[in-house]
C-alpha cells in the first residue's frame, strides 16, 4: 500500500509536469505562429515603405516600428539582401554629414510589379479573413 502512495504521488507530479509543459508548448506555438505571420508580412511591408521613397535601413526599421512591427537590423539586413538579389531592390550610396556614406534602398521596376501583385494578394486575403470574422461569431 505504501508503494501505491509513492507511485500515486509520482504520478501526480508527472501529470502536473505534463500539464505545465503542454500549456507552455501551446503558448510557444502561438508565439511561433505570430512570429511567422509577422515574417510573412515583413517583405510586403518593406516594399510598401520603399515604394514611397528611397530609404536608409534605419528609416525602414522606423517605418516598420511605427506600424507596430518589431524588427531589428539583424532581421532586416538579410531580407534587404535577398530582395536585392532577387532584383526587387536597388541601392545607392549617399554621402552623410554624420559619418560614412549610407546605403539607400529603392524599388526596381520588377519590385514595383511584385508590390502590385502582393497588394492584390493582400486585398484578397484581407477580404477572406474579414468574411470569416463576420460569418463566424
Amino acid at each position: 500500500m505504501r508503494d501505491m502512495k509513492k507511485y500515486s504521488s509520482m504520478y501526480n507530479m508527472v501529470l502536473l509536469l505534463f500539464i505545465y509543459l503542454h500549456q507552455n508548448i501551446c503558448i510557444m506555438d502561438i508565439e511561433n505562429v505570430k512570429s511567422q505571420m509577422r515574417k510573412g508580412f515583413l517583405e510586403y511591408c518593406t516594399l510598401l515603405i520603399l515604394n514611397k521613397k528611397p530609404s536608409y535601413t534605419s528609416d525602414i526599421i522606423e517605418g516598420l516600428k511605427s506600424a507596430h512591427l518589431i524588427v531589428v537590423e539583424g532581421t532586416l539586413y538579410p531580407l534587404l539582401t535577398r530582395l536585392k538579389n532577387d532584383g526587387l531592390l536597388a541601392y545607392e550610396w549617399v554621402e552623410s554629414t554624420q559619418g560614412p556614406p549610407r546605403k539607400y534602398y529603392s524599388l526596381t521596376e520588377e519590385g514595383s510589379s511584385i508590390l502590385e501583385e502582393l497588394g492584390g494578394a493582400w486585398n484578397e486575403l484581407s477580404m477572406a479573413i474579414n468574411h470569416l470574422n463576420e460569418t463566424n461569431p
